[in-house]
């Protein structure tokens, strides 16, 4: 399936590359990566519109800027680091509207997931949220592109220009972390 998706986005980057069948191929893209990109944003962010938003950003700025895409990525690849930077962008800004630090945050991200009614879940469902907000940015952002997208490391590794080793030790970090939020929390 992979080099099918391979065939598919490089036909799909020759489209968007073509005056002529670019609106139509962008068409494509969004109907395409919308729903995961959002989800990578909105395990980061937890407002439904704030997340939202930024996928019309992540799109926004792709439409701008896909003559500079040479396809040396994957296009989702590229799509993702964009969707990211938006992501981490907001959540930078958020911090110094409201004056948060880092540690404040966690607080801040368990809060607005508590208050959250665009998302059903069970409590376990919960918890584990909670826990992943407690996370540093850095583990949050691995644990969730591997945990929920089931990401392979060396694509994480060509969106957040990390080397796969601490890609693995982040994630790693992470699922400790969260095993003691559970034991924790109990």
């Amino acid at each position: 399936m992979e080099s099918n998706t391979n065939t598919d986005d490089i036909e799909l980057v020759a489209r968007l590359q073509n005056p002529a069948t670019c609106r139509k191929a962008f068409e494509e893209v969004i109907a395409r990566y919308s729903e995961p990109l959002y989800w990578q944003i909105r395990r980061m962010v937890p407002n439904h519109d704030d997340a939202n938003d930024l996928l019309q950003n992540t799109f926004m700025k792709a439409w701008t800027s896909i003559e500079n895409f040479r396809g040396a990525a994957k296009l989702s690849t590229w799509l993702y680091k964009i969707a990211i930077n938006e992501s981490l962008s907001f959540l930078e800004r958020e911090r110094k509207r409201t004056n948060l630090s880092l540690d404040d945050e966690s607080t801040h991200l368990i809060h607005a997931i508590e208050a959250d009614t665009n998302i059903d879940g069970d409590e376990l469902r919960l918890k584990l949220r909670k826990a992943i907000a407690t996370l540093p940015e850095k583990q949050r952002l691995v644990f969730n592109m591997r945990y929920y997208d089931e990401m392979k490391y060396e694509q994480m590794s060509e969106i957040l220009g990390t080397s796969v080793g601490a890609l693995k030790a982040s994630y790693h970090l992470a699922v400790k972390k969260i095993e003691e939020y559970f034991e924790n929390n109990d």
